[in-house]
């Protein structure tokens, strides 16, 4: 019988050992770095500076109707009113209150006051950079008190006879209508003529009327139209109404009569505009305005007796007078600031 085959043990090859290296674990990202925004901490503003010489009496700075809100967060655009530097600013002379505490004018106004005229103020306006011109704020002065006496002194002597008049020649009487007009300067003229240059562009930015005899000056008042259902306060009669040099015109006038003269006179003006439209004849307390809202050029104001004016013009005292039909839009948007 064959040898059984021997049995061969086979040792398994030594493999060569595997050895777990342990995989390096990267660190967690660190949180991004906050972007360097020194660049953008300092803001670059647009600063416009603004000298304006005022006269003796109370003026009143605010932004017009329909001008630029500011921005919520930056509160530009925005304006300040300051003593101006220098000897014209003159601070013993010069007073300036506002509405709020910080000085600001967003949305509120400024009075300033000079004791002693002319003196200077400093008006500053900052703008954000990306805002153009047209998001500047619009400003408007409104002269609150002063007498016209001197402008009427003025205007007469502008208007007087010859510097050698002749003996014979009558004293120019004093003005009962004295203007600021632009480029111009004081002019006045006489109860029922045009005061102002029709067709010449050139607006008027201040008026006082003051009738010599039938109409006492406490019993005449009249207010400049500023704006769009804007107007000034009402200022008695022989005062100045508006501003003089400042290049801000008025936008129309409202005139009204009270007591005597209210029952004994009856008042009508008209006014041209630098666009060529005309406005009026209309009666006391209506806005005497251009649809268009255009600078106020020239206008005549007529007083009359109320037995000479024809039955047809007759019109009550003022207060009891019906509605004009077709005006009764004007008459609700100005009505508020009777």
């Amino acid at each position: 019988m064959p040898e059984p085959a021997a049995a061969v043990m086979t040792r398994p090859e030594p493999q060569p050992a595997v050895r777990s290296e342990p995989q390096a674990v990267a660190p967690p990202a660190p949180p991004p770095a906050p972007p360097d925004d020194s660049q953008n901490r300092i803001a670059e503003l647009r600063v416009s500076g603004h000298l304006m010489t005022l006269d003796r009496g109370l003026f009143c700075v605010f932004q017009t109707p329909g001008s630029p809100q500011p921005d919520a967060t930056s509160g530009l655009p925005g304006v300040r009113v300051s003593q101006a530097p220098g000897v014209a600013g003159r601070p013993e002379a010069v007073s300036i209150s506002t509405f709020r505490q910080d000085g600001w004018l967003n949305g509120t106004a400024a009075l300033v006051r000079v004791a002693e005229g002319p003196a200077q103020v400093l008006v500053t306006v900052y703008q954000s950079p990306r805002h153009g011109p047209e998001m500047a704020p619009r400003l408007q002065v409104l002269r609150l008190s002063g007498d016209a006496a001197a402008a009427a002194q003025a205007a007469a002597q502008a208007q007087g006879a010859a510097p050698q008049p002749a003996p014979a020649a009558a004293p120019q009487p004093e003005p009962e209508v004295v203007a600021h007009v632009q480029r111009t300067g004081d002019v006045g003229t006489q109860l029922g003529e045009w005061l102002g240059a029709r067709g010449s562009k050139s607006w008027i930015e201040g008026f006082a009327v003051r009738p010599r005899e039938g109409v006492a000056p406490e019993d005449i008042e009249y207010q400049a139209v500023l704006g769009r259902g804007w107007l000034s306060p009402w200022v008695e009669g022989g005062k100045f109404c508006g501003s003089r040099g400042m290049a801000l015109p008025l936008l129309g006038i409202k005139i009204r009569l009270k007591g005597a003269a209210a029952k004994n006179w009856r008042c009508t003006y008209e006014a041209t505009f630098v666009d060529g439209s005309t406005a009026g004849p209309v009666g006391a307390e209506e806005a005497c305005e251009s649809e268009s809202f255009a600078a106020l050029e020239a206008f005549r104001i007529e007083l009359r007796r109320r037995e000479e004016a024809p039955a047809s013009e007759r019109q009550p005292a003022a207060g009891t007078r019906p509605a004009r039909p077709g005006r009764s839009g004007r008459a609700a948007r100005t009505g508020g600031n009777r």
